[in-house]
């Protein structure tokens, strides 16, 4: 131990369970287990959400390319939680069209349209329209493609959502109902102990020198994402399995490609499937790719010949197609994925959950896998494997669960339910309303508890970012710095100049500065 660190912090509590990882999979573990009256810790290392979890391609969808893998349970499983997610976070998911051109070479039609019909089929829809067949000469959709495309095509609909967003409404679940969240806290060891689990962790609080703490539990729950089999070799001291593949996926952000709100899906020569999708009013979305994985896991980087594949795909499709000059973002993320294939894009994305448990010993439950739908089902399946080992409620109860924030008088009906929000606070500018209840949904009625006038909401420290915004987002999401919040909270930070992006950063660094010995006096619990 460094000179520098203070002494441990050892906390007598012991918590029923302990998780490893403030991914969806372990914020959504944290929320299941916590609504069951369990007493729950759960230790992320960096922001919640801050890597994986943050860097999808945004979707809750059942999968379709899944069918050709014949793997219809996860399809079923994902269209059928898509429909949950639709009824418990309707602010945050939301319908999307998808239209997919036929290409020469690519699928043969039958054989879209027999797998459009079976998705159909296999899906708890809703609200959700069925596909159809599409002229691309009529729709406005043909309007953005090489005329080579317009011709038969087929769409069909699956969901968008704010994926750290999605993170956080879990978060703030569990920590509503008990759970404990600490962000920055990294688990150095863990060993067991007879019926217990011990862990050593570090807290860097600010600049401060790290501070260390031990905790107890009698579970431990390993949801680390990418670093699951890292955490399991180097802090549990466990092999770790052979058929974990490590598979990264990249996504470029460019100027708006087309002015309607529908997505493409395209099928490329090579097989692979890449989405192209109206991104933050002002952008597109494009990605993934689907690359085996072996670098450092702390800074996955988007390769230039990644950047090379998607430019070569929408050059592909869109009569102005964007070139390297036009990205203004880009984001990578790794997947741990339970499955040994020479093609990743073959791996499958169903989860796998492993139990460590012998006679009179602490439980130990590995989890590899998942994809973000499914997230909410995993941590249900986490929650019945454990149960297996010790007392926990049977009873399920995140099915019909309404996320924070979801709870809006006119469900998904954002139109009415923004009519509704700016009868409340009249003084709101509409693009602001619009932003916050379409971001927060009903919990913006806590981040305005303080405000009357336009006036309450502070000083502007960057364009429609205001103090009591911020100070919102240190207090009840986790925010520490500008990226947490310019990049995870929001996108504001795709839009926003850079002097005003440090003036976002400075003003958070200083408010945490303000707050360490605060903070410190909490985590003694």
């Amino acid at each position: 131990m460094k000179a520098s660190m203070r002494h441990t912090n050892n906390i007598e509590k012991i918590f029923d369970v302990a998780i490893i990882g403030g991914g969806i999979n372990g914020v959504g573990i944290a929320r299941d287990m916590a609504g069951r009256g369990l007493s729950v810790l759960l230790c992320e290392k960096g922001d919640l959400g801050g890597a994986t979890s943050s860097a999808s391609t945004k979707l809750i969808h059942g999968g379709l390319r899944y069918l050709e893998h014949l793997e219809f349970r996860l399809v079923r499983e994902s269209l059928s939680e898509r429909a949950i997610l639709m009824k418990s976070a309707p602010h945050i998911v939301t319908p999307l069209r998808f239209i997919m051109p036929k290409v020469a070479g690519g699928r043969p039609r039958w054989l879209l349209k027999l797998g459009l019909y079976l998705y159909d089929h296999l899906a708890a829809r809703g609200d959700i329209p069925s596909a159809k067949a599409l002229d691309l000469k009529q729709d406005q959709a043909g309007d953005a493609l090489v005329s080579s495309l317009k011709r038969p095509a087929l769409s069909y609909w699956d969901c968008w959502t704010e994926d750290n967003r999605l993170v956080i409404l879990n978060a703030i679940d569990a920590r509503d109902r008990g759970a404990s969240i600490y962000t920055h806290m990294r688990v150095e060891k863990a060993r067991r102990h007879n019926d217990l689990w011990h862990l050593d962790a570090l807290s860097a609080p600010s600049d401060e020198p790290p501070l260390a703490y031990g905790f107890k539990a009698r579970s431990l729950v390993n949801a680390a994402g990418p670093w699951a089999g890292q955490i399991l070799s180097d802090q549990i001291g466990y092999d770790i399995p052979k058929r974990l593949t490590l598979v990264k996926g990249s996504h470029i952000v460019v100027p708006r490609l087309f002015s309607h709100e529908s997505a493409y899906l395209f099928q490329n020569t090579d097989g692979r499937i890449i989405f192209a999708i109206p991104f933050e009013q002002n952008f597109t979305l494009i990605g993934t790719t689907d690359i085996v994985f072996k670098g450092d896991l702390d800074n996955p980087e988007i390769s230039q010949e990644e950047i090379d594949y998607l430019i070569d795909v929408a050059s592909k499709f869109f009569k102005k197609p964007p070139d390297r000059s036009d990205i203004i973002f880009s984001f990578t993320g790794v997947r741990p994925l339970y499955g040994a294939e020479d093609n990743p894009s073959k791996v499958s994305r169903d989860y796998h959950l492993e139990l460590d448990a012998p006679d009179n010993k602490a439980p130990l439950l590995n989890i590899f896998g998942g994809k973000l739908t499914t997230y909410r089902c995993l941590a249900q399946e986490a929650v019945h494997a454990l149960g297996r080992t010790m007392p926990i409620s049977s009873k399920d109860w995140t099915e019909k669960a309404i996320l924070p924030g979801g709870d809006l008088p006119y469900g998904a009906d954002f139109k009415r339910n923004l009519e509704d929000f700016m009868g409340c606070y009249a003084w709101l500018p509409e693009p602001l309303a619009r932003r916050y209840l379409r971001t927060y949904g009903s919990l913006a009625d806590r981040l305005l508890e303080d405000c009357n006038s336009f006036e309450d909401l502070g000083a502007e420290i960057a364009p429609d970012v205001y103090e009591a915004e911020l100070a919102y987002a240190m207090a009840h999401e986790w925010v520490r710095d500008g990226v947490d919040f310019l990049y995870r909270r929001t996108k504001l930070g795709l839009s926003t100049p850079e002097k005003d992006r440090q003036s976002v950063d400075r003003w958070l660094h200083e408010q945490a500065s303000n707050n360490v010995q605060k903070q410190e006096t909490q985590l003694k619990i």
